[in-house]
């Protein structure tokens, strides 16, 4: 019986451009929620490569690292200055 694939351990990729199933791997989630993600503005939109649809794995990481943390929004928050610096 094979692990699911939520909570399969992922090696980095090692291509630059993902599919849609990899990117959404990528980022931790399923397809689906992955969607959901791009539509609503949190996850970047794909390439377009000879009929292929794909995701550039630095554009993912900058989204990710923009995603707020600790289930808290970001908005009104000063993210330049931190008092704890």
């Amino acid at each position: 019986m094979g692990t699911p694939a939520r909570h399969r351990v992922l090696p980095p990729p090692t291509a630059r451009l993902l599919s849609r199933p990899e990117a959404a791997a990528y980022a931790g989630v399923s397809p689906t929620t992955f969607d959901r993600m791009m539509g609503d503005g949190f996850m970047p939109g794909p390439k377009k490569v000879y009929g292929r649809v794909l995701w550039d794995v630095r554009a993912l990481d900058a989204a990710i690292d923009c995603l707020p943390g600790d289930g808290m929004s970001t908005e009104g928050v000063d993210t330049v200055s931190n008092d704890w610096d």
